[in-house]
């Protein structure tokens, strides 16, 4: 089956956190995967040295040979990092010899999927702090260093204004922001004195952490080497809680502030933050203008996993035309979708409506109707309204044809994608339904392959 050419496509089944859709990202680290794609000897050497249950080579030599020479050769196709996605939509589409799209499911499951998430949570958390900055706070509770970086990326396509994490600031251009430990509170005999240590050291970046101890006593000794540091033609960027009643300490420290002239010094929260305490404390009047996010952010702790797949959707044999696969189950959601998938996302004079997914072997009238896949009863019949297919060519013949924008265009391009979408799509609890629905013949089609299977299999 070496010369079958094969399509692929990467999905999810759920959306994530209850909400309505997810904003992809990955892609550019994809990019950066397959450009390398390759064996080395190390590699080869390492899969000789694997045996089977009777002892013998795992593999044969030839096979090993045929590794050496492997080179990547599939087209791929993608939604841009920062495009809302639904489920069952193709966030990524291969085609090409099947043995090179099967050895991509891995790699790709583990890039897409983590940093769809990460990006997804980041959006919701950034939506919840609006119209004040997130900062990415997480990198020693993320899994391992490369979920660190990984997660710091994809956080700031989701929205976050900056991270703590420096490395990321360093590799991917990420604006980075921090403050001081306790342990630089601890170190010193008196909180007082390590404020003022620390406004000499760092004079243009005195956010004071005001908690080690007892966080009024801790902002009325930030405001007196406020005042310090104006006499000296310096400002106070402000102060930081990381325990305690949020709502409460944060109105009090405020008036603490104001009293003493440092209007404009702002507060930082920090403290196992997510966007349902972010929203809560900014209903019970927390004055809070920076929230620091962490935990709940970098391992997406309430849903650490994206459910995304990645299936065959048609193959070709030598000479032939493309036939259509799917995979039939007992349960609905895990039949999957036929075909060279395409995702049409429709607009009128208010913004997006309904997104189509169709097969690109399948033809369909110029006012198509779209079912949603789990539940028939729900379809719209589309006028004639503006669209877009939102899978762009990445690959064509193994050769990157698409060239990744900046990671600051990436987050712009999240923005101003989710504001073409009703803002109640963005409630973190029974948002509004949304069709991202499979074209009446796609459907269709879908329907009389499942039939056929069930009737071959009696």
């Amino acid at each position: 089956m070496l010369e079958h050419e094969a399509v692929f496509y990467l999905f999810f089944r759920k959306r994530p956190f209850k909400g309505s859709m997810a904003i992809t990202a990955g892609l550019e680290t994809a990019i950066d995967f397959l450009e390398h794609f390759h064996y080395d000897e190390s590699d080869l050497n390492y899969l000789k040295t694997l045996n089977g249950a009777d002892g013998k080579p795992l593999f044969e030599q030839a096979f090993i040979d045929y590794l050496s020479t492997l080179k990547f050769t599939c087209d791929v196709d993608a939604m841009p990092e920062g495009t809302p996605a639904f489920p069952y939509e193709p966030l990524i589409r291969v085609k090409g010899p099947i043995l090179q799209a099967q050895l991509l499911e891995s790699p790709l499951l583990n890039i897409i999927n983590f940093q769809t998430l990460i990006a997804t949570k980041a959006e919701r958390i950034c939506w919840a702090a609006r119209p004040d900055p997130v900062v990415e706070f997480g990198m020693r509770r993320a899994q391992g260093i490369d979920g660190a970086m990984a997660a710091a990326r994809a956080a700031f396509i989701g929205g976050c204004e900056s991270t703590s994490h420096v490395l990321a600031g360093k590799v991917y251009g990420i604006p980075v922001k921090g403050t001081h430990a306790h342990s630089w509170i601890m170190a010193f005999d008196q909180e007082k004195e390590a404020f003022r240590i620390y406004s000499e050291v760092m004079p243009n970046n005195c956010i004071f952490l005001i908690d080690t101890y007892d966080s009024v006593k801790g902002a009325k000794r930030a405001v007196e080497i406020g005042k310090q540091m104006r006499a000296k033609g310096q400002e106070m960027i402000g102060v930081r809680l990381d325990s305690g009643d949020l709502a409460h300490l944060s109105i009090e420290v405020r008036k603490i502030l104001d009293q003493a002239g440092f209007e404009n010094a702002r507060i930082m929260a920090s403290n196992e933050l997510d966007e349902y305490l972010i929203r809560d404390l900014k209903q019970q009047g927390a004055q809070i203008s920076i929230w620091g996010v962490g935990t709940n952010l970098i391992t997406a702790k309430d849903q650490p996993a994206l459910d995304g797949v990645y299936k065959l959707a048609a193959i070709k044999k030598p000479g032939g035309e493309w036939e259509h696969r799917l995979k039939t189950s007992e349960q609905i959601i895990k039949v999957t979708t036929p075909g060279i998938l395409q995702v049409r996302r429709y607009k009128d004079q208010n913004g997006c409506f309904a997104d189509m997914i169709y097969d690109e072997l399948t033809p369909f009238e110029k006012q198509p109707i779209a079912i949603d896949p789990l539940d028939p009863s729900k379809t719209l019949k589309i006028q004639q309204e503006e669209h877009t297919d939102l899978l762009v060519p990445i690959y064509r013949r193994g050769k990157c044809v698409y060239q990744s924008p900046a990671l600051m265009d990436i987050q712009k391009n999240t923005h101003n994608n989710l504001e073409a979408f009703p803002k109640a799509m963005r409630r973190f609890y029974n948002p509004p339904f949304y069709l991202a629905g499979l074209e009446k013949n796609l459907y269709d089609l879908k329907l009389k392959i499942i039939k056929d299977e069930q009737e071959s299999a009696v």
